[in-house]
């Protein structure tokens, strides 16, 4: 864990950077450790331009270049994997279950239909209903599955027991650290151990960098 320092604001670009403009999220986090949202590249710059940042963890996952100093020399601002931001308090975050949302819920079932077992492309998996609404099923993390469009409609206005198609593994509602993992690209090592942490133990396997 690394303190931030003041910095002066500075306009920041992409030319020349490590990663020729392409710059991995950031995980912003509050000062007491509590997650809260993946940042773009520049509002993480954003952040370290008003010495916002209080600490980082890990080093320096890619660098951006920014204008000409007095000095003659260019400004270089490294960006870590994750950064608390003075201000931000997430401790809420972890106890409130998180909104329903379909890339995240696709990607807890591991964009597997959890009646045929076989993986789809997210294109054609829908959210299936374990209790239908008609049999007073609600929109629950707990009552919504991955499944694909020919068991969905197999299944039709059934529950599993009732169409004879049960279910591969049991739905469960994900954290505000799981939803983050879950809706995350290209998580970072760090990223991923700092997030995983805040996982129930039982289900922490599940999310192996």
């Amino acid at each position: 864990m690394t303190c931030g320092s003041r910095r002066h604001r500075r306009r920041y670009g992409t030319a020349g950077s490590t990663f020729n403009g392409s710059h991995p999220a950031v995980l912003r986090v509050d000062p007491a450790g509590h997650p809260y949202a993946w940042l773009a590249w520049k509002d993480a710059v954003h952040y370290y331009s008003l010495g916002q940042v209080a600490w980082t963890v890990g080093d320096p996952s890619s660098v951006v270049l920014g204008g000409i100093g007095r000095d003659g020399e260019q400004t270089v601002l490294e960006l870590h994997p994750v950064i608390a931001v003075r201000g931000t308090n997430a401790s809420r975050l972890l106890t409130r279950v998180p909104a329903l949302d379909k890339q995240i819920l696709l990607a807890r079932d591991r964009h597997t239909c959890l009646y045929c077992g076989e993986r789809f492309p997210e294109r054609h998996l829908t959210q299936d209903h374990v209790t239908p609404r008609s049999q007073g099923g609600g929109d629950t993390w707990t009552n919504l599955v991955a499944a694909c469009k020919a068991c969905n409609h197999r299944k039709a206005n059934r529950t599993p027991e009732q169409a004879h198609m049960p279910l591969l593994a049991v739905p469960y509602e994900p954290n505000h650290a799981e939803a983050l993992i879950l809706a995350g690209r290209h998580i970072l090592a760090d990223q991923m151990e700092f997030l995983r942490a805040l996982v129930p133990a039982g289900r922490r396997d599940r999310y192996l960098v």
